[in-house]
């Protein structure tokens, strides 16, 4: 099944969370194997055709967006020029800061703009690693740039982790410790490319210790939702593990990223107009009656991967084969007869509209279609590269018809594969060859005799993406919408073929294989690699896309692809608050701060519930105002009377957040102010009317402002 969509968990290397509908095995043998047996019910197939939906309704951009004024690109420019010149200097350096930004930009999502200055900065941090590596001893920053490293492409050894293991190779006791080199050390060991122990060892020791901490959702994030596995929409970032030393640089990225959220999510929705225009043209919903309309659905395959705004036309050509392939996977698994499926793969590999009277009409009018969108990107390609590859592309069409044809012929004879047969197949009827092929040529980068071959024979860095979607497809038990179960899973035919083992431990082989493709595709993407940076940018983008698109509820339906499509298409702002609320942020001064402050800061321990009038507060002056020992900030809400305390303790303490109706207890060796202010603001419902914070750290004194107003969703 081809983009298909079942429930499935979150990917970890190291740490494996159950699916729901395994969680809720009560005894794991061999008789739960049905939680992994195709459905195989039968029913009047019309009357189930285009009923369900994976998505609620979202309402559709009006046909003529509005356009922002000439103000905000010009700022925008400004702003780019800003942090362009402040990555440009740090590349001068060898200091941590330049990690740090480089860090920040991509969490952001707004790196496409930096790639030249992220590349300098890279490049010399690359030397560090056989020059004076030796001499960095704090594990945040040696694991910080072996993962941006590997990101980009570079090799590095593991072997600079060694440092923090004992003789035994074992990892340290005082590691366990540092909660931030935990953290990325936890990251860094997601890059690992197989073969290297050290990264098996770094993942678990990481995640058991990081487990013990309960920092505001941070650690639960970080192990579920790991940045080389998963999409970061710029509203997650401080879900991240950021330590910054200046904060007007933050708050002038966070300011550009605000701008640039704007920007985009006004391109996309132009082209989600476009794109459902194109489609009510098409009128195939209207011809065949089976046809899903799901063009937003369709769309954010492509938006995920190619998030260049520069690349628009190709998201949207893109968006037109994806539907293809989910209208012929169901012609596949819903609709069509066997002998006419037959007839219809021979049809798709021969490409010859010649010689298809002997079609049902609705295939008749599929292929047609087909042809008119293949023929088309393949021309739009030659116009825009100088290729056409209508070839390869009609190629691909046949591959995955093929694929469909095996299974629809396994369902129908009851032929049970192998597993290892059914995921070879597996790989190909995942769709993501064709799309995979269709995103190279629609890129145009590096496009030669060589790699056009390369391409065409469904090499490792496709095959491994497939792979991680072909067995998280079929880790959940929900059917995707009008199927009827026609098709196999994975684990089903696994425990066919090992009958001894319990449901946990077939879940567990598939969550290794998911692992092992996760490590195949790390190790595509190093350099030298024979595809583009773009393109190998998109295919791990596409393995990113997996758990969104495939984590359906008890309902049936994909709230997490929901909230993404909201949040990126619909929502205000991508730094969006906790209850819908929206925050500003703006940069403040010194004496806004200490004005601010000067008033709100006591020296005296309350209890949980305490609360207060400014009168029997004891105040302290700004310049008593260090937080090497427990501190109190008070705020008076706008809307309120009394203040709401937040005790706050750095430095080794545990850090308290103390509110009328919610206690929230957080401990960490050393986080600083800013991570925690935006933690308890965003995370928690610690400061529901505060709606803006901007903080300053200079020196040992750490300064902090919180006020704002509300703004309605």
């Amino acid at each position: 099944m081809a983009f298909s969509s079942k429930d499935i968990s979150s990917d970890s290397s190291h740490i494996q969370v159950i699916p729901k509908h395994i969680s809720k095995v009560g005894n794991p043998n061999l008789s739960n194997i049905n939680s992994f047996m195709p459905n195989n019910k039968k029913g009047n197939i019309n009357d189930n055709i285009g009923v369900s939906a994976p998505l609620k309704h979202f309402t559709y951009p009006s046909e003529h967006p509005s356009n922002f004024n000439d103000d905000i690109h010009i700022k925008h420019a400004k702003k780019l020029e800003v942090i362009k010149h402040i990555l440009i200097k740090l590349g001068d350096d060898d200091s941590f800061e330049g990690l740090a930004m480089i860090d920040v930009v991509q969490r952001l999502g707004i790196d496409y703009y930096f790639q030249d200055e992220i590349e300098l900065i890279l490049r010399r941090q690359y030397s560090i690693f056989f020059t004076d590596g030796d001499r960095y001893n704090d594990l945040q920053e040696v694991a910080l740039r072996f993962r941006l490293l590997r990101q980009q492409g570079y090799y590095v050894s593991p072997d600079v982790f060694n440092r923090f293991r004992n003789k035994e190779g074992e990892f340290k006791q005082n590691v366990s410790e540092d909660i931030n080199g935990l953290m990325s050390l936890y990251e860094a060991s997601q890059l690992s490319i197989g073969g290297e122990d050290v990264f098996d060892e770094a993942g678990h020791f990481s995640a058991t210790h990081l487990a013990n901490y309960d920092l505001a959702g941070v650690v639960e994030h970080l192990l579920l939702h790991p940045y080389r596995k998963s999409l970061s929409p710029a509203k997650n970032f401080f879900h991240g593990n950021f330590q910054g030393n200046e904060y007007i640089r933050i708050l002038d990225l966070q300011e550009l990223a605000n701008m640039d959220f704007k920007l985009v999510q006004s391109l996309h929705q132009k082209e989600i107009v476009q794109i459902s225009s194109w489609w009510r043209e098409l009128g195939l919903a209207k011809k065949l009656e089976f046809a899903r309309e799901q063009p937003v659905k369709w769309y954010v395959w492509s938006m995920a991967c190619f998030t260049d705004p520069n690349l628009s036309w190709q998201r949207i050509e893109l968006t037109k084969p994806i539907s293809f392939v989910y209208i012929i996977d169901d012609i596949f698994d819903v609709y069509g007869a066997l002998d006419a499926l037959t007839l219809f793969t021979e049809a798709i590999n021969r490409w010859d509209l010649g010689d298809i009277d002997q079609l049902p009409e609705y295939m008749k009018i599929c292929f047609k279609a087909l042809n008119d969108i293949t023929n088309e990107i393949s021309n739009k390609v030659y116009k825009e590269h100088g290729y056409n590859p209508v070839h390869s592309l009609r190629k691909a069409w046949g591959s995955l018809c093929n694929a469909f044809l095996i299974e629809a012929k396994w369902f129908a004879s009851g032929h049970l594969p192998k597993a290892e047969e059914y995921l070879e197949n597996g790989i190909v009827s995942s769709g993501v060859h064709l799309v995979l092929v269709h995103i190279f040529f629609l890129l145009g980068h590096g496009i030669t005799n060589e790699t056009v071959q390369l391409i065409d024979s469904n090499p490792p860095i496709v095959s491994s993406v497939a792979t991680i979607l072909r067995i998280w497809d079929d880790l959940g038990s929900a059917k995707d919408e009008n199927q009827g179960g026609k098709d196999g899973s994975y684990l089903y035919y696994y425990m066919m073929e090992h009958r001894d083992l319990t449901a946990e431990d077939a879940h567990k082989h598939a969550m290794d294989k998911i692992s092992d493709a996760w490590k195949r595709l790390n190790k595509e993407c190093l350099s030298p690699n024979p595809f583009s940076a773009s393109f190998t940018r998109a295919s791990l983008n596409s393995a990113r896309m997996v758990p969104l698109m495939y984590s359906y509820d008890d309902s049936q339906r994909l709230p997490s692809l929901e909230e993404y499509i909201k949040s990126f298409l619909f929502d205000n702002l991508p730094t969006q608050g906790v209850d819908k609320r929206r925050f500003k942020y703006r940069t403040v001064s010194d004496t806004d701060i200490e004005e601010t402050l000067a008033p709100t800061i006591i020296n005296k321990k309350p209890s949980l519930k305490t609360k207060g009038s400014k009168s029997e507060l004891e105040s302290l002056t700004i310049s008593n105002f260090q937080f090497d020992h427990w501190d109190l900030w008070y705020h008076e809400d706008s809307k309120a009377i009394t203040y709401i305390p937040i005790e706050i303790g750095v430095g080794g303490h545990s850090v308290f957040s103390f509110l009328p109706e919610d206690v929230i207890v957080l401990t960490s060796s050393s986080i600083d102010l800013f991570q925690w202010a935006h933690l308890l603001l965003f995370n928690h419902k610690v400061c529901l009317n505060l709606t803006y914070v901007d903080i300053g750290i200079h020196h040992h004194q750490q300064k902090a402002i919180f006020k704002g107003q509300e703004i309605n969703p």
